[in-house]
């Protein structure tokens, strides 16, 4: 029992520690006891009476120990059952901590992607920006056309009407 109470938590040691030596003066008290009356062998009736009292006493020391094991025993099933709650809630924890982390690296794919993507809209930006100069300079070249074309249909019109007024006119 000495070795098995020095080996558990400093603040039961120290309790089981104490109640071991009042233990051990009790049995040594009972011992010394023992030994005057098994020595002073003359009266039986005294030794009936010590026996008869000394099994009282045993009986009481005895259930005594008994509801300090029994207590002792519950404490220590709390324990058991808090130390099984605290595993169970650290096993949660830890299955909580690989989710986030599977979030997490969900997360930076998508952003790494993303990049990407930025990356090559700025290349369809720049083609984009190509196309609208190329547009811009093709409206002005058919605008120009138009009034290049125009200003040809004007001269000959005039060129027209300056024949009919030639020809009719002589």
């Amino acid at each position: 029992m000495d070795l098995e109470a020095r080996s558990l938590q400093p603040n039961v040691k120290a309790v089981l520690l104490a109640k071991l030596r009042e233990y051990k003066s009790d049995l040594n008290n009972l011992k010394s006891e023992h030994k005057r009356l098994a020595s002073a062998n003359s009266n039986q009736a005294a030794r009936d009476d010590l026996l008869e009292s000394g099994m009282a006493d045993a009986m009481s020391v005895s259930a005594n120990q008994r509801g300090r094991l029994m207590m002792s025993t519950e404490r220590l099933n709390e324990s058991s059952d808090r130390i099984k709650e605290s595993r169970r809630t650290m096993l949660e924890t830890e299955e909580l901590g690989v989710s986030i982390l599977q979030d997490l690296h969900q997360q930076r794919q998508s952003l790494l992607h993303a990049n990407d993507t930025k990356e090559q809209l700025h290349g369809v930006d720049d083609n984009i920006s190509k196309s609208k100069k190329i547009l811009t300079n093709m409206s002005r070249r058919m605008s120009r056309n138009k009034w290049i074309i125009s200003s040809i249909i004007v001269v000959l019109i005039v060129a027209i009407g300056l024949i009919l007024y030639f020809k009719l006119s002589k």
